[in-house]
């Protein structure tokens, strides 16, 4: 019986949660919640209204109402980076699910437990069934609190509680309205509200400070205006076409890529190859994932703005760490699935990447990391890799394809002045998750301690 975990649990329990499944009443999930239900607290039903976003199919536009999924719902923030976009009419017939400023929202579907609270300037916004939002019924309680409890172990433990025993992970309203969440004093709720919302502006700040980096690279470039030429036709001939370069689909000759090239033959430019070593890493298979481990790092889990924290794990034992794990200033750069995304790790970073992520290592001192990371991220190269994975049903881009990716070479005082402007972007941010962590073992502590 060694290793087996075992608990005992009344029928009675099992009628009124209405769940057979034996991993919803593992140990570590009853211990939290009879310790939290032992202290003074209120159920979310207690002090919040909940619901979810839209139920049925919708058609994304290019351009309307903001409309969130799980994937929008950050550690402590909502990235927009990559909304989607309904019509007004998707928002009339959901207002239910229209956010408002100082919703908490989580994710209740896939990744679970994600949360993040709406700020203004998310307006006109809504969203789809994989987000409940959570709506106060007074002002008794603070918004900010109960976001950063929801964040803390304590919260964490009731999402995988409540999204256990299914296929498809999935925390029902109805779990969700049940959790426990500890009262505190109303000075208590004040402090994490401060906290929280010094946090949000940090990081608004940071962005801020990466948008003007990103518009001195394109006003230097000419591009800051620039709309491509969409026209649907485009000639060519056979020897500067399928002679030249092997490809016969007819959206790699776009229009607006001739446009873009023309441009940056105005300046001094070379190739990845010229600028950065590039190294392959591993992928060892869905069945190679663990609970526990050396952290497996996606291109999910990699935005612009950092890594945020894998659920994926490798056993330590069956890799060269010191080959694989990211170094200080690596860029790392996908290459599947959403292609064509760099982010420069800060530090030496205790995780493996996926064979999805290459790691660019630059070696021609004409170029800042900070500033190439910059164009990877820019219309630039995300041009260049839209047309190379062209006529994929899975986007791919190849090695070979991304070696000959074209980058300018702007004069280094200008690298500089972009670096600058990144680096007390990314101070800022680490400054943010700095306080949303202090936030966050300020309300775990004070759990504890309570009675």
């Amino acid at each position: 019986m060694e290793g087996l975990e075992i608990s005992e649990v009344e029928y009675s329990m099992i009628e009124k949660e209405n769940r057979y499944d034996s991993e919803y009443y593992m140990k570590r999930f009853l211990d939290v919640e009879y310790m939290l239900s032992s202290k003074k607290h209120f159920r979310i039903k207690d002090e919040f209204i909940v619901t979810d976003g839209e139920h049925g199919s919708v058609e994304y536009l290019d351009a309307g109402i903001k409309y969130l999924t799980a994937e929008n719902i950050k550690n402590g923030f909502i990235d927009v980076s990559n909304v989607k976009y309904v019509s007004e009419d998707v928002d009339k017939r959901n207002k239910r699910a229209s956010v408002e400023a100082q919703d908490v929202l989580i994710s209740i579907k896939g990744t679970l437990g994600q949360v993040a609270i709406a700020e203004a300037w998310l307006k006109p916004c809504n969203m789809n069934r994989d987000v409940a939002i959570i709506k106060a019924k007074n002002n008794k309680i603070k918004n900010e609190y109960l976001a950063v409890f929801l964040m803390t172990r304590f919260g964490n433990v009731q999402s995988s509680r409540g999204g256990s025993g299914g296929v498809q992970q999935m925390i029902t309203l109805e779990r969700l309205r049940m959790f426990y969440v500890p009262h505190q004093t109303d000075e208590f709720y004040l402090k994490i509200s401060e906290i929280y919302n010094t946090f949000l502006s940090n990081l608004s700040k940071s962005k801020s400070l990466y948008s003007e980096a990103e518009e001195i690279l394109l006003s230097e470039l000419g591009l800051k205006d620039w709309q491509p030429n969409n026209a649907p036709v485009n000639i060519k001939q056979l020897k500067e076409s399928f002679l030249a370069n092997g490809r016969l689909d007819a959206e790699y000759y776009q229009t607006k890529y001739d446009e873009l090239f023309f441009r940056l033959s105005q300046f001094e430019c070379d190739t990845i190859k010229d600028i950065a070593n590039i190294k392959k890493s591993v992928e060892p298979g869905s069945e190679a994932y663990q609970e526990s481990g050396i952290p497996f790092v996606r291109v999910s889990d990699v935005t612009k703005f950092g890594i945020s924290e894998p659920n994926v794990f490798l056993s330590q034992n069956d890799y060269d760490l010191k080959e694989l794990q990211p170094k200080k200033d690596t860029i790392l750069l996908s290459k599947d699935g959403s292609v064509g995304i760099a982010y420069k790790v800060e530090e030496d970073t205790d995780c493996i990447t996926s064979g999805a992520l290459l790691h660019l290592s630059v070696f021609n001192k004409e170029y800042n990391s900070d500033y190439l990371t910059l164009v990877l991220n820019s219309i630039v190269v995300q041009m260049q890799a839209e047309r190379d994975s062209n006529g994929a049903i899975i986007q791919h881009w190849k090695p070979s394809e991304i070696e000959q990716v074209i980058i300018p070479k702007l004069p280094k005082p200008i690298q500089e002045t972009i670096s600058a402007r990144i680096q007390e972007s990314f101070a800022l941010k680490a400054e943010s998750k700095r306080l949303l962590d202090e936030a966050k073992m300020m309300v775990e502590r004070e759990i504890e301690k309570t009675n």
